[in-house]
């Protein structure tokens, strides 16, 4: 079982059995709505995910797409588009409470990448901040 929740605690999940794929998605929507350069994403069969506590709020990103986040703190936590993935629902991997549970196998959408994530794994790492000049 996987559970997870927002940054302020209001909405929390969980999700029974195994992810169907878990991607990280660099579309121009998912880094918009995450104000983040891509998004982690695991897959659920829709029945499987539940909403523990309140109420996400929902929007509808595109004709079919929804976006699902909490209303108080904002933080993203669902997707999906009946049309395009009937039956199907996205988690956002980060809201995780343990997010090393399940790795990300692929990138999708690299078409709308931004070019610098391409090599972003080959800057400098730092435990938390740089030395300071």
């Amino acid at each position: 079982m996987i559970t997870g929740g927002c940054h302020c605690g209001a909405i929390r999940y969980q999700a029974g059995g195994d992810a169907l794929h878990h991607a990280l998605c660099h579309c121009t929507d998912c880094r918009r709505h995450a104000g983040a350069p891509m998004v982690g994403w695991t897959m659920y069969p829709h029945d499987a995910v539940k909403v523990t506590k309140g109420t996400p709020k929902v929007y509808a990103s595109s004709e079919h797409g929804r976006r699902h986040f909490c209303p108080d703190c904002g933080t993203g936590l669902f997707y999906d588009n009946a049309k395009m993935l009937p039956g199907l629902i996205d988690i956002q991997s980060a809201t995780y409470d343990d997010p090393d549970a399940v790795p990300a196998q692929v990138h999708i959408q690299v078409a709308d990448r931004i070019g610098w994530m391409k090599n972003a794994h080959e800057l400098p790492a730092f435990d938390r901040y740089p030395p300071q000049p």
